[in-house]
């Protein structure tokens, strides 16, 4: 779905030819008044595109639109790689970030638009603050910020958790989260090392496996059970 006004655009159906006709379409309904039309529209014969196949497009007018909450995703560390992922997944829709350090003076000059910042001294008493169907990233500057972050995730509970490090890291992090009382189950819920390995340690190498896991294993999978809207939109 996509809201298309006079002067600016908000969503997608997909881009390319198809989207621009849509764009148009809406376009001159506004110039013309009209609230409500549905095309048909077979992509070859109408637009030239060799995909194939027929699409129903539906224009309804929209006073106002509600924007759907994004999939809450909580980064924890503004350095190198807490930079690369913000400014990597911050542009993907269906994603509200809350970006966590311990510092205000550590996060960029600027931020991506709808990224909230937070400085906390304390960041795992933050953690409280987080939804419980959070998903969240950790990568800090300290070991022990990041132990004890892991250990406030496992202790509220959250959709799913990464946690940068090497294999060493996480099987220390294994043994001490144990002894703070966590089962091995709860435990396994942590995925250590965050992204794709494969392609290697760079910042931006990691932001983009984040990113790809992200949406592969949790933003398509939502946004797919989510219904499609039928019908006027009252609210924006």
């Amino acid at each position: 779905m996509m809201v298309v006004g006079r002067d600016g655009i908000s969503g997608t159906i997909g881009g390319g030819a198809l989207e621009w006709e849509a764009m148009r379409i809406a376009r001159q309904m506004l110039a013309d008044g009209k609230t409500l039309a549905e095309h048909r529209m077979p992509l070859g014969p109408a637009l030239g595109q060799c995909c194939g196949g027929v699409v129903v497009l539906r224009f309804d007018a929209a006073d106002a639109c509600d924007k759907p909450p994004g999939v809450p995703l909580w980064v924890w560390g503004a350095g190198h790689v807490g930079r690369a992922i913000v400014a990597t997944v911050a542009p993907l829709p269906g994603v509200a970030i809350t970006w966590a350090d311990t510092d205000i003076a550590r996060f960029p000059e600027t931020v991506p638009g709808g990224v909230e910042t937070i400085a906390a001294r304390d960041m795992a008493r933050l953690m409280a603050h987080a939804p419980v169907q959070a998903h969240h990233l950790i990568l800090t500057y300290s070991h022990e910020i990041d132990l004890a972050l892991c250990h406030a995730a496992l202790s509220r509970g959250f959709e799913s958790c990464g946690l940068i490090g090497s294999a060493t890291k996480w099987a220390r992090f294994r043994s001490r989260l144990a002894a703070l009382g966590h089962g091995d189950a709860e435990i396994s819920r942590i995925t250590c090392p965050i992204g794709d390995p494969s392609l290697g340690k760079h910042p931006q190498a990691i932001a983009v496996g984040v990113a790809g896991r992200l949406v592969k294993e949790h933003l398509h999978k939502e946004s797919a059970a989510k219904p499609i809207h039928r019908g006027k939109v009252t609210r924006f």
